[in-house]
């Protein structure tokens, strides 16, 4: 288990912190995408998203599944204009694009030895 503050800067945190939120708002997740990113359901991911904001905020010990369901959210409700944000990410967040895509990267690179038990399968619950 790891704190995010081992692992990425402030504002990386913020940004995922941010992309969860998301979920609460104008991103649309079916139950079968909530289940494919690891969550039990729509409802679940919600209350999760809740929860893994407030471990973020908190500078929290996550799990690697944690971790893994965390950023496979944020880069979904990032990109996705069927179930995330999509198009939106900019107005909804206050975020630009690029930035955004810059310091996701960045993050990919942080937390892929974290999240690499994870790669090609479903985070566990």
């Amino acid at each position: 288990m790891m704190s995010a503050s081992e692992l990425l800067t402030g504002h990386e945190i913020g940004l995922l912190r941010r992309a969860l939120m998301e979920w609460g708002g104008p991103a649309r997740c079916s139950d079968q995408l909530a289940v494919g990113m690891g969550f039990a359901g729509r409802r679940d991911l919600l209350d999760q998203c809740g929860r893994l904001r407030a471990a973020l905020g908190d500078d929290s010990p996550l799990t690697a599944a944690d971790w893994a369901r965390t950023l496979l959210a944020t880069e979904i409700v990032f990109v996705s204009d069927l179930a995330g944000s999509g198009v939106e990410w900019p107005t909804t967040t206050g975020l630009t694009d690029e930035a955004t895509i810059r310091d996701l990267r960045s993050i990919q690179r942080k937390l892929a030895k974290v999240v690499s038990p994870y790669y090609g399968r479903t985070p566990g619950l």
